[in-house]
């Protein structure tokens, strides 16, 4: 029945992303920009890597497309629950989790689906990665997803207003992106910078991908970026279950 369930829901909210090509094309725009506009001034930069600038580059705009859509994407539930959609499924026998996994699989697909024609901008800009290590940077990009999608729709259920909930997204994804070293590796960072950042779920997983496009699959990096992935997908998924049991969703 869980199976089931999801599929249903998963199938709602696809049909619904497939009618919006702003939503499929747009939400990719800033990741392309950095890509395009960015990329070229560090081509000829050392970047304490080594690989290419683009094998530096790349990986961390992949995560941040994974960021800022997947925090963002809790804006839906809101308008939803205003318009009485949440309170009908209240009254179905569809599982809670269903609910939830519908919702962060079909974010997961479409980033997935974004991050590959990121790639093939990029490959076409100068990017050279083998092909295991690109699959590998697209399923941390889907369980970046089920993670923060899962946490961005719990937190929306606990707010009532699109106002209130934007502001605190804000001062999560911001912090996130540059502690995590998304852009440039956190290695040119100063000392006491680089401490910090281990602090972020995020440098462990852009650090993983960085070896995954040069190759190095069995390294302390990629260990620990896949053991991280897993538990916060897992605690995310978790609480955002919790909250959706509770919220009556």
């Amino acid at each position: 029945m869980l199976f089931q369930d999801t599929a249903l829901i998963y199938g709602r909210y696809a049909r619904q992303t497939l009618h919006s090509k702003f939503q499929i094309f747009f939400g990719m725009l800033m990741p392309l920009l950095y890509l395009l506009l960015f990329g070229p001034l560090l081509t000829h930069l050392p970047l304490g890597s080594h690989g290419s600038s683009w094998q530096v580059l790349v990986p961390g705009l992949l995560l941040q497309l994974g960021l800022f859509s997947s925090l963002f994407s809790g804006f839906s539930i809101i308008f939803e629950k205003n318009y009485g959609v949440v309170e009908r499924m209240r009254v179905t026998p569809v599982s809670r989790l269903a609910l939830l996994l519908g919702r962060v699989l079909r974010d997961a697909t479409l980033l997935v689906f974004q991050a590959v024609l990121l790639v093939l901008t990029a490959l076409l800009m100068g990017l050279r990665a083998p092909l295991a290590g690109l699959l590998i940077g697209f399923a941390f990009v889907a369980l970046l997803a089920v993670s923060l999608g899962s946490l961005s729709y719990a937190m929306a259920l606990k707010v009532d207003r699109p106002q209130e909930f934007g502001p605190i997204i804000n001062s999560v994804s911001m912090p996130s992106m540059l502690l995590s070293g998304l852009m440039l590796p956190m290695t040119l960072a100063p000392d006491w910078l680089d401490v910090l950042s281990h602090v972020m779920p995020l440098r462990y997983l852009v650090d993983a991908i960085r070896d995954a496009y040069l190759g190095q699959y069995a390294t302390a990096a990629m260990l620990y970026g896949v053991l991280v992935a897993l538990g916060f997908a897992a605690l995310a998924v978790t609480v955002g279950t919790r909250v959706f049991r509770t919220a009556g969703a």
